[in-house]
């Protein structure tokens, strides 16, 4: 099975690229994979059917007791081929359905097909958290396919109202699920079936997994957001909200029946929640002029009708709930497809506009009458013996004393004339020969092969009613699950109340259609007392409200007005549970050292005056005074790591702040005055006094041995010395994995902020020294004496070329040459030429050493930053071109790339995801060598902060830097002369 999924997963990989090749013939490739599938699971029909199953199970997260464990039975047998058969028709039909023209369609083939996967995996899975993953996928995937139409507000709208619904009762499910897990202690749902659960824990777990189930079931009061799912393209109307995705929720219930039909509240909630959607559903369907809402609503109607019959709990209703599943499955996916059909070859869903389709399309009419009687519970098609069963199911319940059994009998009997009465109104208005309108014209005739897959559908509801009582014995594979009785399906069980109560429904369902205007002015006069739509808006209408109330309110006070609230509930929050506290240390260490107490008079003292000072620069000094003290309080308790990445992230940070002031007044009182300042040194003072507090009761209340204490025996058997490597690539890599993963967001995040068109390739660099050729006709030439450059102006872009004498390109720091003489230092650039390659050796030196000393990947990669940003600070952004003009995107995606390649190895060598393994080797006279992918893993770090400071740079330096230098040349320009200009 679980190749089965796979198998999905990779060929929708794929769909788009075939879909450039073929076109819109990759539905009919792509299905035969769900048509193979569909085979596969007709293989094991024989032991499915004589009781058995079949298991599969691959660990995933043993310390959880999760694994991908997928179980066939009865009821996962039947649902996978309902998911697959009709999932390969589907897909069929929109071979021809869709045009080559129409947008996106590789997408949208690719996401059907993993959709089909996807509802393969739920209906086989066994453990409840992966069958979870594979319940909230198909939400995000129906979200995709309802929103195909991007450019339509409504179906826009309609993806986003699905995934909304959904989601909230998939939330609520799993709590419901997690529930169950740890009271049957599995993950298993066998097990979790299996295992006696009493109680009203299990109540309120059975209560929130039923709403799961009802939101992706579309059953009251979340059924709002299937008819809004009728802006989707028709195929995905015909697969997703007739035969699978709303199909999943019932199959939750019937998968949980057997062990929970008993549970308080589970049958009542079921029983009133399927009749009045049953009842909602067939009422709002019958006045709907639109063919695809008279389907969406009758779909809903028929859903609160296999809820009612799939809960209810006995040996005979789950044989009926079983056997609508299939009829519904059958005649709701044809009719759905129906429409398509209609809609494609007429232009229109509205059933006032169509009249004598009859007559045009015979073999349509023949397929829609076959599909709508079944819907409508005639003989001799299969609806009419699955509804047969569900009467004689309930009435042989309430005749044996259940109360309940009459109410839903009666019910179902209701929701069954009004489901004749729609179903009538549909093949009335799609192809009825209307006196008061013309003949619709066939605008757009297709060939007949979009005709297979509504008639494959329409050809088996026909042969499932003949052959019922061979399906008997395939579905009482899953019915004897819930216990004994006697009931089979049968065409004819002779004269008994089923068939009298059938006979009922027709008559009055044909009452119903005959007095159909009646009927009409009826419900028009009647007022939607409920309007769960409605509802869902105003609700969506209040949170919008009141998010632009706090957003107006926050932002009026700018970043201290941020700040403020994130302090404000940390105050609130821990310092609620500080004073709830009542275990206090013993003891108080006040300093290790003396040192320590001066270096921390010195924070204190820097750290104050940095909130007095009214220079920005001076501002970020004295903050960096902090920063540097924790350096030394780090290196005074023997931390040299920590000390050196503290020392180098305070210098990149300094530098980055003075990148950034460069832009922003110099002084920081002039324009903007300080305000409520006691209020900001009392909140700043109380999150000081509650952190510290916190970590004082935190540090005292240790009951237990240190994880720490076993660190150096690990580091030994990871192969190093250097402990807080080892855990940053080894011990704890899933945590440097989601660090380098954020600095990459950060430096996308810059850089999406600084630069304006595009932020492609390296930092601009200077062009070879020909002046001639490029110097030659150009408009104007300014030259600098002081820089021995040119600046050539070419309409409104710049280009800065390297004065004839100058030395070539390959000279050292040439770009310093660029900048103005103000703007030089002598100082810098020699500095630059001792320090630049040393510094890019100590870095591979820290990186490559880290393992067993002081260094690794992120202090290696810091100090090869820092000679970049010398070399920037000594000549100009063209200088950061010539140090490094590769692209700073494809280092950080190389580094990511080799990171996560590194974690990856594991699994191919039998290992798992981030176990690190050596190769060792003895060189002899050299000595020996010894490699590790942790080592590769540490080239990743290294690659990923070199890039996001080259990133930082070329953002907040160098583009900075070109659009103070278009300022300066465009006052130039408009001041100088034309014979200035040209001189």
């Amino acid at each position: 099975m679980l190749l089965v999924v796979c198998a999905f997963a990779a060929l929708a990989l794929a769909t788009p690229l075939l879909t450039r090749w073929w076109g819109t013939r990759v539905f009919s490739v792509v299905a035969i994979l769900p048509a193979a599938a569909f085979v596969y699971t007709l293989t094991q029909s024989a032991t499915v059917i004589a009781g058995g199953e079949y298991t599969e199970s691959v660990p995933w997260i043993p310390q959880l007791g999760i694994a991908l464990s997928f179980r066939v039975d009865a009821l996962s047998w039947l649902l996978a081929l309902i998911v697959t058969g009709v999932g390969a028709l589907v897909l069929l039909y929109c071979a021809s359905y869709f045009s080559p023209s129409e947008p996106a369609l590789g997408r949208f083939a690719s996401i059907l097909l993993l959709f089909a996967g996807i509802m393969y995996g739920l209906v086989t899975s066994d453990d409840v958290v992966v069958m979870f993953i594979f319940w909230e996928a198909t939400s995000v995937l129906s979200y995709l396919l309802i929103g195909h139409y991007t450019s339509r507000k409504e179906s826009r709208g309609a993806a986003i109202q699905a995934l909304l619904v959904t989601t909230f009762g998939g939330l609520a499910m799993l709590v419901g699920v997690a529930i169950l897990v740890v009271q049957a202690g599995s993950t298993s749902l066998a097990v979790i079936v299996a295992t006696p659960l009493h109680g009203p824990i299990i109540s309120t777990a059975i209560i929130l997994v039923i709403v799961g189930a009802g939101s992706k079931s579309a059953l009251v009061p979340f059924h709002f957001w299937l008819p809004a799912a009728m802006e989707a393209p028709t195929p995905v109307s015909a697969y997703l909200h007739a035969a699978a995705m709303v199909k999943a929720g019932i199959y939750l219930i019937a998968r949980l029946a057997p062990g929970f039909a008993d549970t308080p509240g589970w049958r009542e909630t079921l029983i009133t929640v399927g009749l009045i959607t049953m009842l909602v559903g067939g009422w709002r369907s019958l006045r709907q002029n639109d063919l695809k809402l008279v389907l969406a609503y009758g779909t809903i109607s028929q859903l609160g009708f296999l809820a009612l019959i799939a809960g209810y709990g006995s040996r005979d209703s789950a044989l009926a709930a079983a056997s609508l599943l299939v009829a519904h499955t059958l005649y709701k996916a044809a009719l759905f497809l129906t429409v398509g059909i209609i809609e494609h070859r007429t232009g229109t869903r509205d059933l006032r506009r169509l009249s004598g389709l009859r007559r045009s399309q015979p073999v349509l009419a023949v397929i829609a009458l076959v599909s709508v009687a079944s819907m409508a519970g005639v003989p001799p098609f299969f609806g009419f013996v699955a509804k047969e069963a569900a009467f004689t199911a309930l009435f042989d319940s309430g005749g044996s004393g259940d109360a309940w059994g009459w109410i839903a009998l009666v019910g179902i009997v209701v929701g069954s004339v009004i489901t004749f009465a729609y179903s009538a109104r549909f093949l009335w208005g799609a192809f009825a020969v209307k006196r008061e309108t013309a003949a619709t014209p066939v605008t757009h005739p297709d060939n007949g092969v979009i005709l297979i897959a509504p008639g494959i559908l329409a050809l088996f509801t026909v042969a499932a009613g003949l052959a019922s009582p061979w399906l008997d014995h395939a579905l009482s594979a899953y019915a004897d699950t819930l216990g004994t009785g006697d009931y089979h399906l049968a065409l004819w069980h002779g004269i008994e109340p089923a068939l009298v109560l059938t006979a009922l429904v027709v008559m009055v369902g044909a009452v119903v259609v005959w007095q159909r205007i009646r009927v009409t002015r009826f419900q028009a006069t009647v007022p939607p007392w409920i309007n769960a739509s409605g509802a869902y808006w105003q609700i969506i209408r209040y949170i919008d409200s009141f998010s632009h109330a706090i957003t107006v309110r926050v932002q009026r006070f700018g970043l201290p007005g941020y700040i403020a609230a994130v302090l404000g509930v940390f105050i609130a929050a821990v310092g609620a549970a500080t004073i709830m506290n009542r275990t206090w240390p013993n003891e108080v260490t006040l300093w290790d050292y003396p040192a320590q107490v001066f270096i921390a008079v010195a924070m204190i003292i820097a750290a104050l005056c940095a909130a007095r000072a009214t220079q920005r620069i001076a501002a970020v000094l004295l903050v960096g005074v902090t920063g540097y003290g924790m350096v030394t309080l780090f290196a005074v308790q023997g931390a040299p790591d920590l000390a050196l990445t503290q020392a180098l992230v305070e210098t990149i940070t300094l530098v980055v702040f003075v990148l950034v002031l460069r832009r922003l007044p110099s002084d920081m009182i002039t324009r903007h005055r300080p305000r409520h300042q006691v209020f900001k040194a009392l909140v700043a003072t109380t999150a000081g006094g509650v952190l510290g507090i916190a970590g004082f009761i935190a540090l005292g209340a240790r009951q237990h041995e240190s994880v720490s204490e076993r660190m150096p025996e690990l580091a030994l058997e990871a192969h190093g010395h250097n402990v807080v490597n080892v855990m940053l690539v080894d011990i704890r890599a899933w945590d440097t994995m989601g660090e380098i993963a954020v600095l990459v967001v950060v430096a996308t995040g810059i850089a999406s902020l600084i630069f304006v068109n595009k932020r492609t390739g390296g930092a601009p660099q200077l062009p070879q020294a020909r002046p001639t050729r490029q110097l030659r006709n150009r408009r104007a030439i300014v030259l600098e004496p002081d820089t021995r450059s040119a600046t050539v102006l070419n309409g409104d872009s710049s280009t800065l070329l390297p004065d004839p004498d100058a030395p070539t390109r390959g000279a050292f720091l040439i770009a310093g040459r660029t900048l103005s003489a103000r703007n030089r230092s002598i100082l810098v650039e020699v500095l630059t030429r001792l320090l630049f390659h040393p510094a890019i050796v100590l870095s591979l030196y820290l990186l490559f050493v880290g393992h067993n000393m002081p260094g690794g990947g992120f202090a290696g990669g810091l100090v090869a930053g820092l000679a970049l940003v010398t070399r920037y600070l000594a000549g100009g952004r063209y200088e950061l071109g010539e140090a490094l003009g590769i692209d700073a995107g494809r280092i950080l995606g190389t580094g990511i790339l080799l990171a996560t390649g590194t974690a990856l190895l594991g699994l191919f060598l039998g290992g798992e995801v981030l176990q690190s393994t050596w190769f060792q080797q003895d060189l002899g006279w050299v000595g020996e060598i010894s490699i590790g992918t942790t080592t590769l893993f540490d080239i990743g770090v290294y690659l990923v902060v070199v890039g996001l400071i080259l990133d930082v740079l070329r953002s907040l330096g160098a583009e900075i830097d070109r659009h103070l230098d278009e300022g300066v040349q465009a006052n130039d320009t408009l001041t100088d002369s034309p014979a200035e200009a040209n001189r």
